[in-house]
Order: C-alpha cells, then structure tokens, then sequence
C-alpha cells in the first residue's frame, strides 16, 4: 500500500522550483498564477530566504511545488492508496484526493497563509522542536510552565514541537531539559502555530472553507486534527477549521497508516523532513522522497523492487528506469489514435488518442510498448493509457 505525504511550511527554500521549470508538470504554476493574479513562477525560482520566511510566501511555495511533483509522479503512472500531509501539506493531500480543486486548494492556502502572518502578528509567538522525551513527558513540562505554551507538533518518536509565549517556551524548554530531554532546538518561525494563539486565523479561515466546494476525497485522507483516515467531503471542513489551533499529530498518523495496511510512504516537495520521520516511527517501512525529476526514475525503482514477502509494493513492478506511463488528463472515454499502436516512436506532445474532448499527449519521446486502455472503455483521471519505453 503507497501513501503519498506531503510537507509543510519550513521545507521551502530559494529556488526550489528550478528544477521542475522545463518539465511538462510548471503548467500548474501558471494556472496557480492565474488563480490568485501573481507570479508564483517567480516564487519558486527567484525569491530569497527572506522573502520566503514570510508566512504567506512559505505556505504558498512549498503548496505549489508540493503539487508540480504530484503532477510528475501522476504522469509516470505511480498512484497511492491513501494520501496526508504535514499541517499545510494536508491541502495539498486533499488536492491530489480531488477533495479540494487546483483552484480551491490554491485560493484557501493564500487566505490561510494571509491570516496565520495576521495572527502571528497579534500574539508574538515562537516554536521549539523538544529531541529525546517522550510525549507524555514534553506535555508535563507545558503543563509546569506558568504562561502559554502547548504541544503543537508529535512528529516522531522522540521529536516533539512547543509553542507559544517566547517566554513560556524558554520556561518549557527548561523544564524539559530538566526531565532528561537530549536537545532543545529553536524555531525560526514567526508564530505559535498549532496553538490557541491562531484563533483570529481559525475564524477567519472558517470563511473560506465554508464558502469551496469540499468533494468527498477518491482516496482516504488521514488528518491532523485526529490521525484518522477521513472518506466525507463534509467531513473536512470542521477539520480544516480545528486544525490552526490544535496539535498535528503526525507520529499518531505514521502509525495509523501502518495499522490500515501502509508498507511504502512517498514524500512529494521540497525536502525529505517527513520521510526521516516515518523512519523513525515505522519500523520496516520503505520511504522515499521525490523533490526533483531524477527522483522519479530512483521512485519507478524502488517500486519495482520486491519485497520481503516476495511480492512487489507497486502494481507497476514492471516498470524500470527506461520506462513510462502516459495516463488519462481526465474521466471519460478513450478513443485512441490512428497512429498509436504498439511498435509506434512518439516525441513528447505527440497525440495518444483522446478520452472525451482532452486530448492524451505523451510527456515523453520514445517507443509505445503497449496501450492499456482500449477504444471505448470508459477511464479515470491518471489512469494509465499507454506504457512507453522512452529515449
């Protein structure tokens, strides 16, 4: 079973989307452009640290490049079973479930991104990762501090984030070290986050999500707020509306996966912070992180490879390095095209047939091993039509 998980705020950093910027998958950050009337291209290429720091600008970033990535996997075939996301990255989990549209999903995590910068800048806040103490135990120093300060992140076994009143943290910070933890590092954010401090953003975020169109997800989608695997559309707006102010339980979530029958955790975006923590919590489990295109051919390997029991983890084990899948840009029925049978060499843009009124172009130049869809037959978005072995 293949998850797909996805970062959030912190992972970003200067031109991340460089790499990605010729590859078939950047027509999403024109359509993101479009969307909130800016030049997000600019974003992901240009921008500094500074800039990128800025709460709005961090979300936004890592949200979009997070997506490119999904489009890429998306197109060399590679589907998952389930999908979750760190804090921000649940967005992007519910986009690539079809819970939440390109559009929806880029419009909420502009206002989310606007008002967390708002709040953060009504309560000052700050954020500390506590290394070596146990939940229960990062929970009793808050709890002994005089001030505000709570659990906001159970990342790992191990790993635990606080936040608050930077006094409180200080406070917090030194009773952990006192009950044994190995290491108390600062955050470089600019707010409590996951705390009672983004009240103002809570409310005026649960405006937003009220007015998008929330589907019920293709796929299940664990959440922050309870670690559970969640099927509603109607499920998540209450979700999304909890979330600002309550803990991310993601250690809770590696391990619920893992109980639902997940063996292999992807990671698409910027950076591998939430693959070293399924390490740490799944024991056994296969990771890996796609956050630029030659990870794909490292992912198309490691999903061929078979594991312990002798069964390969992907339907796609046939799949190698040399080789890759055209799938379907939309729901609806394929008619392929005259000149696309088994045998037929095909540059990249070359017209595989058509399913409704969009038409299936190859992303890649090579030689078509086989169609695996056929005329007439009725196919989801992402659904492989054509395996290639490319040049």
């Amino acid at each position: 079973m293949i998850v797909f998980t996805f970062p959030g705020q912190g992972s970003q950093k200067p031109a991340m989307g460089e790499p990605w910027r010729d590859h078939p998958s950047w027509e999403l950050v024109d359509e993101a452009s479009a969307v909130v009337g800016r030049d997000l291209g600019r974003l992901l290429i240009d921008a500094d640290a500074d800039e990128l720091r800025s709460t709005d600008n961090a979300q936004m970033a890592t949200f979009l490049t997070s997506l490119v990535v999904l489009d890429a996997v998306e197109r060399v075939g590679v589907e998952p079973a389930a999908t979750a996301g760190h804090s921000l990255g649940e967005y992007t989990a519910l986009v690539a479930s079809a819970t939440l549209s390109l559009e929806e999903g880029v419009s909420l995590v502009a206002e989310r991104g606007e008002a967390m910068k708002a709040a953060a800048a009504q309560h000052t806040g700050t954020m500390a990762a506590v290394l070596g103490l146990d939940d229960a135990d990062v929970e009793i120093a808050c709890a002994k501090t005089d001030g505000d300060v709570w659990v906001a992140n159970y990342n790992a076994p191990g790993q635990v984030v606080i936040a608050g009143s930077p006094e409180a943290v200080d406070d917090a910070a030194g009773a952990a070290r006192e009950m044994g933890a190995k290491k108390v590092m600062p955050m470089a954010v600019s707010g409590a986050f996951h705390t009672p401090f983004m009240a103002p953003a809570r409310d005026r975020l649960r405006k937003a999500i009220a007015a998008a169109e929330l589907r019920p997800p293709d796929i299940p989608v664990y959440a922050n707020v309870d670690a559970r695997a969640h099927r509603g559309g109607d499920e998540w707006a209450p979700l999304l509306g909890a979330q600002l102010c309550s803990p991310v339980r993601w250690r809770q979530t590696l391990l619920h996966l893992a109980d639902d029958g997940a063996t292999v955790y992807v990671e698409l975006g910027p950076g591998n912070v939430l693959t070293g923590m399924a390490k740490r919590t799944v024991q056994g489990a296969a990771t890996i992180s796609v956050s630029v295109p030659d990870d794909l051919d490292q992912l198309l390997a490691t999903l061929a490879i078979p594991s312990a029991a002798g069964a390969g983890v992907h339907e796609g084990e046939h799949l190698f390095s040399t080789e890759r899948l055209v799938v379907s840009p939309a729901a609806g029925v394929f008619s392929p095209a005259d000149d696309a049978g088994s045998g037929t060499t095909v540059e990249p843009g070359s017209v595989l047939g058509t399913v409704g009124d969009h038409e299936v172009r190859s992303p890649f130049a090579g030689v078509v091993m086989g169609m695996l869809a056929v005329d007439g037959e009725r196919v989801t978005a992402s659904q492989p039509i054509a395996w290639l072995r490319v040049q």
